[in-house]
């Protein structure tokens, strides 16, 4: 009679781990299911995983950013003050605090849930702990891919890579249809006055640049090509201008600021200036290299070169 109790004895424990076993894995299940529905996701930024929210709410941009974060209709809660300067912005900023990366009380005071910035920012660590932090290194990827990466970080990669995907359309477009007026030959530059000094820029350094030269591949002159193309922008004086114009010059500016160099001879007998083909652009709505910003500097473009 002992004898048969064992082995019944011995199922009963076997059931009982089994039952064990399942739930154990139901609610394994029921822990990942819930894993999946986290408040953050991890980023992997440059500088390794960031975890961060997956519906940001306060953002904080300390450079460049701005503008990404907006097109991704994204609330921010403070900016940076180039960002505050750029009158296209006066709307969509109001109420918005003005920070930088030394204001941490008042970053503090913002609550952010989010801190995005330049590689080149100081107290990362400090900024760490108020929120977490992702910066990028200017130039380290083009500047759609750049976009396509704050879309990773704030949850919407696809939105991200719709715009994308739709202005490399509509720039390439307008290139053909400006060549197809101007010339295939015809050579376009990009001038800023600023802060007494002049500089030229590349193909990469906002101001219209990466339209320009990237999506509409309209020709560089070749003093230019020589010494900018490489470091993004080279600074140069009123009296070799000539040798930096193209046949058209985009000439970015702040209107307050000291543009005497235009009352110059050396100036107005620049070819481009004396055939009318200077469009100027105010500096602190041409500076970035965003989706709102680039979207302007097209219907710009297209206004000015084919009058539409």
């Amino acid at each position: 009679m002992k004898k048969w109790l064992i082995p019944f004895t011995l199922l009963l424990v076997l059931l009982v781990s089994a039952c064990s076993n399942g739930s154990t894995k139901e609610e394994g299940s029921e822990t990942k299911e819930k894993d999946s529905k986290s408040d953050t996701i991890t980023y992997q930024s440059e500088n390794g995983p960031v975890e961060v929210p997956r519906d940001p709410q306060r953002v904080v941009v300390l450079s460049s950013f701005a503008g990404n974060v907006m097109a991704l209709d994204v609330n921010l809660v403070g900016v940076d003050s180039w960002s505050k300067l750029n009158p296209q912005w006066d709307k969509e900023l109001e109420g918005v605090e003005e920070v930088t990366d030394e204001s941490l009380e008042k970053i503090i005071e913002l609550n952010p849930d989010l801190i995005i910035g330049l590689s080149n920012i100081k107290n990362v660590d400090k900024l760490n702990e108020i929120a977490p932090t992702v910066t990028y290194t200017y130039g380290k990827v083009d500047y759609l891919t750049q976009h396509i990466e704050i879309g990773k970080l704030l949850n919407k990669e696809e939105e991200a890579q719709k715009w994308v995907d739709d202005f490399k359309k509509r720039a390439q477009a307008a290139g053909d249809d400006i060549k197809a007026k101007i010339g295939e030959d015809t050579t376009v530059s990009v001038i800023e006055s600023f802060n007494k000094q002049l500089y030229v820029y590349g193909n990469n350094w906002g101001r219209g640049t990466e339209i320009l030269y990237q999506e509409m591949d309209l020709k560089m002159p070749d003093k230019v090509k020589e010494q900018a193309l490489e470091p993004g922008y080279f600074a140069l004086s009123t009296e070799v201008m000539p040798e930096f114009a193209g046949d058209y010059l985009i000439l970015s500016k702040d209107p307050k600021a000291d543009n005497s160099f235009m009352e110059t001879e050396t100036y107005k007998n620049i070819p481009a200036v004396k055939n009318n083909q200077v469009f100027e652009v105010n500096m602190m709505e041409f500076y970035f290299n965003d989706p709102l910003t680039l979207d302007y500097q097209l219907d710009f473009f297209k206004e000015k070169f084919l009058g539409n």
